[in-house]
């Protein structure tokens, strides 16, 4: 009896949710209706009457973005979010973070004023209860690569905070320096994406985000995912 307890603890630590990027699905596909279209275009080239040179190289110059597009598809993890009893981990090709759950203050779908209305973006925001720590999960390049991602996320934040709509773009650009609450200073693209944190916190609530994009379902619906495991964490903290 033991013994099956000691197994489904086993198995209980290990689950997992996993949740693919719709960005990254149909890869195959897409490669393939890029050979389909090359065909038709070099048919049209070779075969067909040189008025119809032009409609042959749209052919083929549709077929190359379909290889590219397929491409960077295929280069995508399995799997962009894997969500545990110990923390959200996002996958991308150009790194990984981690985030405990302990770490996180809450979560929704960011809004921003658009005239007299609230219109949702297409994130998932997290508000951590320390920014801090997140930085040593990330890697360099990811957090290169989401500096400049969500530079029109910032412009639209300064935008969105500026009344006469003429402030200064300034503010689009990070100090490569950022001292921690224990006085260590940290320097480079860690630093800047440390201020990027701050000020995207100061504008929007939420210190990280996760493109809709990058998930298998609406954003609305994917908060209420990360609610229900959130629920079930805390139910089974207090048994």
């Amino acid at each position: 009896m033991s013994g099956n307890n000691e197994q489904h603890k086993h198995e209980d630590q290990h689950a997992a949710i996993y949740i693919k990027s719709s960005a990254s699905s149909n890869g195959i596909t897409t490669l393939l209706i890029g050979l389909a279209v090359a065909l038709v275009g070099s048919v049209i080239l070779i075969f067909m009457p040189p008025l119809f040179f032009l409609v042959g190289v749209l052919f083929l110059s549709g077929s190359i973005v379909a290889f590219v597009m397929g491409f960077y598809k295929l280069q995508e993890p399995k799997y962009s979010l894997k969500i545990t009893k110990q923390s959200i981990e996002y996958y991308h090709r150009k790194g990984q973070w981690v985030l405990p759950w302990e770490n996180i203050q809450r979560f929704d779908v960011p809004r921003v004023h658009k005239g007299l209305e609230h219109v949702d973006l297409e994130l998932i925001g997290f508000r951590l209860r320390d920014p801090e720590p997140f930085l040593q999960s990330i890697s360099p390049r990811l957090i290169t690569h989401l500096l400049m991602e969500q530079r029109p996320l910032v412009a639209q934040v300064i935008a969105n905070s500026c009344k006469t709509g003429q402030c200064p773009s300034d503010d689009i650009i990070e100090d490569t320096k950022y001292k921690c609450q224990d006085g260590r200073i940290i320097n480079g693209v860690s630093a800047m994406f440390a201020h990027r944190m701050r000020k995207l916190q100061q504008g929007l609530g939420y210190d990280i985000f996760v493109s809709v994009n990058d998930v298998d379902r609406t954003g609305a619906d994917f908060v209420a995912l990360l609610k229900e495991c959130q629920d079930t964490l805390l139910a089974q903290q207090r048994t």
